[in-house]
């Protein structure tokens, strides 16, 4: 543990003063799917405001949620350098593949990719966020397949503002985001831009490295406007990324075009919620077989991977008798998507081209009741479908997910909560249909995949902003990347049902307030996760660390900045638990300093002490970001 972390943790720890119930005020939607504080819910939320978001160092959203416990992508590498289909987001280990285990939303409209499920987080913009909230635990009783590990809500901002960051740095860098947002009676306006180039690092460790290798440079740039009238809104995004993975062959080139839309008004005493989308993309990306000495590499496939999604949802809330609240509702998404690879084999070239549909929806009813004061009852339940054709083939799939919740008050500082829901998951069109290389790894696709189930139980108890949560969670023929044969150059594997995963831990949260300009707090995550397949019963699920750690400190008023600390545990890159992936522990620095009204400089530092943090073992070893720095300019709060 880098002395940076040690610093925060005895910071937090010597705290005497917690932060004032204020937090408890927050108002999530992820929990009950309802406006509910943070303290009314029996669910494991984390919300990080708008200064926690603008005082990390991270240029990018995905490296600033993890300074949440439990909060992984597959891999350890961030979006700048990890390949768009890793990107996917777990939460609490239960991630055996890298496909996404929790439902990314932005103000109720999915993100994540209609095709594979993975999530492109440069097209959130930043500067048009005003807070981030995350559900933690199975939440498939309410947002259905998705959401089988949580759920992640990027909350924008309403207000008329104005405001602009640009900075440059080491790695080539240079990141730009701004927001405007303009009001005129019910009407309100707002534009977003979001733009990162950088020209990345080599992948691979020094003592590994060939004439192949060089840095993995990525840009892109999201722009999208939102129009509001009343309780309406209509948004337009348009979203360009291009990667370079590593070699000089591999590349990935994607572009995202979506139009969404929402109503909420009053409908028979309650509320109505409506929500409608149409996301059209276009996926390509090159694969290559590397030479064991890394001199050299050969062109093995092209993909080209377009898909189209339209999706859309209907939600009801009501109180009833001063005691209920009631919540039913139905959402639906079809997704078109082609997987079509040009492959490069020595008797030549071959098309291979799959075409694939998947159709879904479900239909839920919660109610919460108000025992008294002090208890209340969450019970809901929801059941889901799902169709899919391809491969001359169609396989139709359903599932009922239920929940039952307690949440007692024992006094005002005081609260015990318990639950237990079950969740689950169907493959994506990328897992049925479309093949992957990383380094000399060949993951094939598997059309026969069936959908994964969860159950899960939790028991927390919480006092003011800190929180403990015990939770157990089973999932039940687990989707992951099955080894078929490592003997070779080529480590072969495949998407299976292995069978079974099983997760037992325990997290903890807590912030405290040091003086009037200093705030501190800390996250800790522990999980044992294994498999529990009979062949490879006990082995740990892959990419999933047994502890992490999280602490920050953040000082706000004419001078703003923040230092942010994680440390991970070891973990395994393979089912096998062959190839080991060392702890590691990374510090960052952010500091803004004010140069006239609404103007600052800003510095940031990542990875102060230039820690080597192993992301995957293809059997090579690559590794994350070192040390990089930025300064800029930001005009606005």
């Amino acid at each position: 543990m880098t002395s940076g972390l040690l610093v925060l943790a005895v910071l937090a720890t010597a705290a005497v003063d917690p932060v004032p119930e204020r937090v408890s005020e927050v108002i999530v939607v992820t929990a009950t799917r309802t406006e509910t504080r943070v303290a009314d819910t029996p669910a494991s939320v984390v919300v990080m405001d708008q200064v926690t978001l603008e005082t990390t160092a991270a240029p990018t959203i995905d490296d600033a949620l993890r300074q949440v416990a439990g909060f992984t992508l597959f891999r350890r590498a961030g979006s700048r350098v990890a390949n768009p289909t890793a990107q996917g987001v777990t939460l609490r280990g239960i991630g055996a593949s890298g496909a996404s285990r929790a439902l990314v939303l932005d103000e109720g409209i999915p993100l994540n990719d209609p095709f594979g499920g993975w999530v492109y987080w440069g097209r959130v913009p930043r500067a048009a966020l005003e807070r981030v909230e995350i559900l933690r635990g199975g939440a498939s009783d309410l947002y259905g397949s998705s959401a089988m590990g949580g759920v992640v809500q990027f909350i924008r901002r309403r207000s008329a503002t104005m405001t602009a960051d640009v900075s440059a740095g080491s790695q080539g860098t240079m990141n730009g985001m701004a927001f405007v947002s303009e009001s005129s009676g019910e009407w309100h306006g707002s534009i977003a831009i979001d733009a990162l180039s950088t020209d990345g690092f080599v992948l691979v460790r020094p003592e590994d490295r060939g004439g192949v290798d060089v840095e993995a440079g990525t840009q892109h740039v999201n722009l999208d406007a939102t129009l509001r009238y009343s309780g309406a809104f209509l948004r337009g995004s348009h979203f360009r990324e291009k990667r370079d993975n590593g070699t000089p062959l591999q590349e990935n080139d994607t572009t995202t075009r979506q139009v969404s839309a929402g109503l909420t008004t009053s409908l028979s005493g309650g509320a109505l919620d409506v929500r409608a989308y149409g996301t059209d993309q276009d996926y390509f990306q090159t694969f290559t077989a590397v030479a064991a000495d890394r001199r050299s590499e050969r062109l093995t496939v092209e993909q080209n991977v377009p898909s189209r999604a339209l999706g859309g949802s209907l939600q009801w809330t009501r109180g009833f008798g001063g005691r209920h609240v009631v919540v039913a509702g139905t959402d639906l998404r079809d997704v078109h998507g082609t997987s079509d690879e040009l492959r490069f084999t020595p008797a030549g070239q071959l098309r291979v081209a799959v075409d694939g549909r998947q159709r879904s929806g479900g239909i839920y009813l919660e109610n919460v009741f108000a025992v008294s004061n002090e208890l209340s009852v969450t019970a809901g339940i929801r059941a889901d479908s799902w169709r899919n054709e391809g491969l001359d083939a169609t396989r139709r799939e359903s599932a009922w997910n239920p929940r039952v919740a307690l949440l007692w008050r024992v006094d005002d500082r005081l609260a015990v909560s318990g639950s237990w829901y079950r969740a689950y998951r169907a493959p994506t069109l990328n897992e049925l249909y479309r093949g992957f290389r990383v380094g000399n790894v060949e993951t094939l696709p598997n059309a026969r995949l069936g959908s994964e189930s969860l159950d899960g139980y939790e028991l927390g108890v919480r006092s003011g902003p800190f929180r403990v949560t015990l939770f157990a969670m089973d999932v039940s023929d687990a989707i992951a990347n099955f080894t078929l044969d490592a003997s070779g150059p080529t480590i072969v594997r495949q998407r299976r049902n292995i069978g079974a995963t099983r997760s037992r831990g325990i997290e903890a949260d807590g912030e405290w307030r040091l003086g009037t300009a200093w705030r501190a707090s800390a996250g800790w995550m522990y999980v044992d996760a294994e498999l529990r397949d009979d062949g490879l019963r006990g082995n740990r699920v892959p990419q999933v660390p047994r502890q992490q750690l999280t602490a920050q400190l953040i000082r706000t008023g004419s001078v703003t900045g923040g230092v942010q600390a994680r440390w991970s545990d070891m973990q395994y890159d393979d089912d096998r638990n062959a190839l080991p992936l060392a702890s590691y522990a990374v510090t960052d620095l952010f500091l803004a300093v004010p140069l006239a009204n609404r103007l600052a400089m800003t510095f940031a530092v990542e990875n102060v002490f230039d820690e080597q943090v192993e992301v995957s073992a293809t059997p090579v070893i690559s590794i994350g970001q070192p040390r990089a720095w930025r300064v800029g300019v930001r005009y606005g709060r």
